[in-house]
């Protein structure tokens, strides 16, 4: 039998690049195979657009606000989305994550930014979190000035919000943007975070990630793949980027704003994620944590999750917006 990851396998384990379904390059890009279907922005429940943001990196957002005027119901929040694909896979126009955005715009409501962050391994981290911290910058100096952010929003009421590697985007983005240095944000403020199962690892397998080795959606040839493209080159998975609970201190995380934290019993990477939401709590950062029956992504493929994804972000954006938010004003 071989031996996998300290798990024992009667058969080796599969090719993960047949798995991710990407071809690596002579010169090392990839050649991504078309997983999910791609849409364009549209008028629907809610309506959308897609904006610029550098265009010498190639990076946009795709911004959504609902159809049905709101003004009588006052300014609304701001979610900056970042979706998920270990770093290496989809957009802001892949199916399921414009779906889900335009749904979040409609329903809670708000007006929401999904990035085209850079995707490595041809730009590996931190390029994605510099396009995060760079879309709420754009926020900064575009608030007055964009039609929808002017007429509708509340941009002292912006939360930071990433599914998978999104979820480990939008921690590294909050940090930088909470408790790192450099110009100030002005009117822009982060009053909360929203990690659904954060893509997150470490050197040390956990248990949850050997009891599901061979999980459907994220076995653990594929998770160590996607690390091995997405780190900077010689890093470990003990690196900041991927195990944030070694590295990060507690001077640092108790600048940051209250967190959102979801996961699913049936995810590899649930006792990291558990890790992380323990860690943030014990530093004093507010934390809400909700862990259930499913598996990584489940929202992709499954309404009632996707919908139940709505319904904890809808309250955690409420809650936060009624609490005070002064401390967590930002500087970059």
């Amino acid at each position: 039998m071989e031996e996998y990851g300290s798990v024992k396998k009667k058969t080796p384990p599969k090719d993960p690049y047949k798995v991710l379904r990407i071809h690596r390059n002579p010169d090392g890009t990839l050649t991504r195979e078309a997983v999910l279907p791609t849409v364009p922005p549209v008028e629907g429940d809610s309506e959308s657009k897609d904006v610029p943001l550098n265009k010498t990196h190639g990076t946009w957002f795709r911004m959504f606000r609902p159809k049905v005027a709101v003004a009588a119901a006052g300014r609304l929040p701001v979610i900056i989305d970042f979706h998920g694909g270990g770093f290496i896979l989809f957009s802001p126009a892949s199916q399921p994550f414009d779906a889900l955005n335009r749904r979040l715009a409609s329903e809670l409501p708000a007006v929401v930014l999904s990035v085209e962050y850079r995707l490595a391994p041809e730009h590996p981290l931190p390029a994605a979190y510099e396009d995060a911290v760079e879309a709420v910058r754009w926020i900064r100096d575009n608030h007055d000035t964009d039609e929808w952010l002017r007429d509708l929003a509340d941009v002292s009421r912006c939360f930071i919000k990433g599914s998978s590697a999104g979820g480990n985007i939008a921690y590294h983005a909050a940090l930088e943007c909470c408790a790192g240095a450099g110009a100030a944000l002005g009117p822009v403020n982060i009053a909360g975070v929203i990690m659904n199962q954060p893509y997150l690892g470490g050197e040390e397998r956990t248990e949850s990630e050997l009891r599901l080795a061979d999980d459907k959606i994220l076995p653990l040839p594929a998770n160590d793949l996607m690390w091995e493209l997405a780190l900077p080159r010689g890093a470990d998975r003990d690196h900041e980027y991927c195990n944030p609970v070694k590295s990060a201190t507690e001077e640092r995380l108790r600048r940051l704003p209250r967190f959102l934290v979801r996961g699913y019993s049936g995810d590899p990477l649930l006792d990291r994620q558990k890790e992380l939401a323990d860690k943030l709590e014990a530093c004093g950062v507010h934390v809400e944590a909700h862990f259930k029956d499913g598996f990584h992504g489940i929202e992709i493929f499954d309404p009632n999750h996707a919908r139940q994804l709505v319904i904890d972000v809808k309250n955690f954006v409420l809650a936060s917006s009624s609490s005070s938010s002064s401390s967590s004003s930002s500087n970059l």
